[in-house]
This record gives C-alpha cells, sequence and structure tokens, in this order.
C-alpha cells in the first residue's frame, strides 16, 4: 500500500491557502488526511476540499507532531514564527513567503526547473519562489542552459490577486465606483488602482527598487545557481484580477534565434507557446492563464537593438502556478522520493 501523508495548510482561507486545498484534491496527493489551518479568527468555518468541506482549526494552539507536510501561505509573519515550529515537529514545510528565500540552508525551488535541490533541506523548511520568479523559471532555464544568459531585463505587469483577498476586493469596489461616479477611495493600495497602473510593488529599498524587483534579482540568481546573472527589474501593478504577465528581454551568450526558443519551450516542462503573428495570437491572463496550470509564452522575436537579444511575453496564474501549484508539486517530489509517513499510518 502506498504511502500516505498528513498533510496541513496554513493559510487556509486565504486566495492562495484555497487554491492550494483544491489543487491537492484535483491531483489526488496521498494524504490521509488534510488539516485547514488559520487564524482564532477563522476558526470554526469551513473551507472546501474537493467535495468535501474542511473545518478550519487555529493555528496557535494546533499540535504539529502528527503532520508529514506543511503548506504554508500566511504570510511571513506567520512563516517565520510556525514554520520552524512545523519542521522542529518532523514535518517538511513548504513555505510561500518571502521569510526563508534568501537562507544558504534552505532551498529555493522551482519543481520543473530545480528539483534535485529540494532533497538538501537541513532546517526541513523548501522555499517557494516569489509569483513573478515563479513564472519566468520554466521559460529562461532551458534558454540559460543551451545558450546562457548574461543579462536580463523585465517590467512585470502583476494582477492584484497578488496582494491578497484585500486587492481583490479593492479593485472590484474601486471599478463599480468609478462606474457609478462614486469616489474610488484607495485603501488597500497607495492611489486608485481601477483604470490605473501602480508602478510600486512591496516596499522601497534604499537603491531605488522595490522589494518585489529585487526578489526577481536575488531568486532568479539563486534558483539558476548563477549569481553573474544580471538582472534590471520594473514591477508594475495593473488593474487584472488574476494573472501576471511579463515583458522580458534576454541577452545571451550565444545567439539563440526566435525559431530556436520554439523549439526549446515546447519541449520545456510546464511551458505552452502561444506565438502566431496575427491578432490573438499571444497569451494574456483572462484568456490563457486564469485558472490554468502552465505558463505560457508568446511574442517572441528578436531584440533589434542588440545581436543576442530575445523578447518574449510570459503569462501565468499568479495564485495557481505563481504559488499554490508549485508547493503541491513540491510536496509531490517528496513522495518520489520516499518521504517517511509518521507512525507508518495505513
Amino acid at each position: 500500500m502506498s504511502k500516505q501523508y498528513k498533510v496541513a495548510v496554513v493559510g487556509a482561507t486565504g486566495a492562495v491557502g484555497e487554491v492550494m486545498l483544491s489543487i491537492l484534491a484535483e491531483r489526488g496527493f496521498p494524504a490521509s488526511e488534510v488539516v485547514a489551518l488559520a487564524s482564532e479568527r477563522s476558526a470554526g468555518t469551513q473551507v472546501a476540499f474537493g467535495d468535501d468541506e474542511l473545518v478550519v482549526q487555529d493555528l496557535a494552539t494546533f499540535d504539529p507532531a502528527s503532520i508529514d507536510i506543511a503548506l504554508f501561505s500566511a504570510g511571513g509573519a506567520i512563516s517565520k514564527e510556525y514554520a520552524p515550529k512545523f519542521a522542529a515537529a518532523g514535518a517538511v514545510v513548504i513555505d510561500n513567503s518571502s521569510t526563508f528565500r534568501y537562507d544558504d540552508d534552505v532551498p529555493l525551488v522551482v519543481s520543473e526547473v530545480n528539483p534535485e535541490a529540494a532533497r538538501h533541506r537541513p532546517r526541513g523548511i523548501i522555499a517557494n519562489p516569489n509569483c513573478s520568479t515563479m513564472q519566468l523559471m520554466p521559460v529562461l532555464a532551458p534558454i540559460h542552459k543551451a545558450y546562457g544568459i548574461e543579462r536580463i531585463n523585465v517590467a512585470t505587469y502583476q494582477s492584484v490577486s497578488g496582494g491578497g483577498r484585500s486587492a481583490l476586493e479593492e479593485l472590484g469596489r474601486q471599478t463599480a465606483a468609478l462606474l457609478s461616479f462614486q469616489d474610488p477611495a484607495p485603501a488597500k493600495f497607495p492611489v486608485q488602482i481601477a483604470f490605473n497602473l501602480i508602478p510600486h510593488i512591496d516596499e522601497f529599498q534604499p537603491n531605488g527598487y522595490t522589494k518585489e524587483e529585487m526578489k526577481l534579482v536575488w531568486e532568479t540568481q539563486k534558483i539558476l545557481g548563477d549569481a553573474s546573472i544580471q538582472v534590471n527589474p520594473t514591477a508594475v501593478r495593473v488593474p487584472v484580477f488574476f494573472g501576471h504577465s511579463e515583458a522580458v528581454n534576454v541577452e545571451t551568450k550565444k545567439k539563440i534565434t526566435p525559431d530556436e526558443a520554439r523549439a526549446l519551450l515546447r519541449t520545456a516542462p510546464g511551458v505552452e507557446v502561444v506565438d502566431e503573428p496575427r491578432p490573438g495570437g499571444y497569451p494574456t491572463p483572462v484568456t490563457h492563464a486564469s485558472g490554468k496550470d502552465p505558463v505560457f509564452v508568446g511574442r517572441i522575436r528578436e531584440d533589434l537593438s542588440h545581436p543576442r537579444g530575445l523578447n518574449l511575453w510570459v503569462v501565468a496564474d499568479n495564485i495557481r502556478k505563481g504559488a499554490a501549484l508549485n508547493a503541491v508539486q513540491i510536496a509531490e517530489l517528496l513522495v518520489a522520493e520516499g518521504l517517511p509517513a509518521k507512525a507508518a499510518r495505513g
């Protein structure tokens, strides 16, 4: 009989946590039990798990001793406090926050790119990359492996769902207000997001970049295992509910033609090429990415200004592949490696 694991989803009532639960059910993850955990104020409510409902338990009073795998998506402060407790109790923690991503002894894993890194987890914690980095890696990793990447220029167009449920609600509320000729007072965002673009995500850093932009630098270099790759990022919040988009320009060590890039990316795990030079022959958040697993890439063309430059347009569902799906795929890597289940359940 195959091993069965007791799985905890921390932050089960959040946008990412809810999708984690749905993906665990959809993919038939070998779980003897799935536990939904959240804050005290959510305890006693119910969340969907496949055709069933789970009663949410209070994270603060929960004993993690029986948990084999814990998927965390409840924010950095919760991860910092509780992830080490779950790991100390013997669970493998897969954390969606930025708390541990840059620690040398915590692997930063994209399932299609560096799955081997998940095997080396001395602290019992595996980090999930930021959503904007996540969708970029399955596209750029095969290019880097075959042709070498020297420099990446990337502008992200990130949906409001990356800011959580309150950001989704604000876009909806402001859109309705504007269409009713009312004041779209901002609360979650510093300025109006409806019918607007905001070139500011996360906190500003001393170098003038935001932390969201610097995540693209730090995480790309760590995941691809090459600190020499130069990354020049700009992160923009856009009035889209779900799905991040990225305009990407790469400068390679060896020239790669658009045809070579298409052929290479058609064989890349988790990537779907949608690239025809006609109206609608390219991926968008609404028409392709929302609710879907793959990372979509199109608008593949030569950079007219650089002899070894290539332009790409990369789109993915930031809640699904950008967070929840990769966490579950990492858990599947643990199953494949034969992670022991506690107390030999089953």
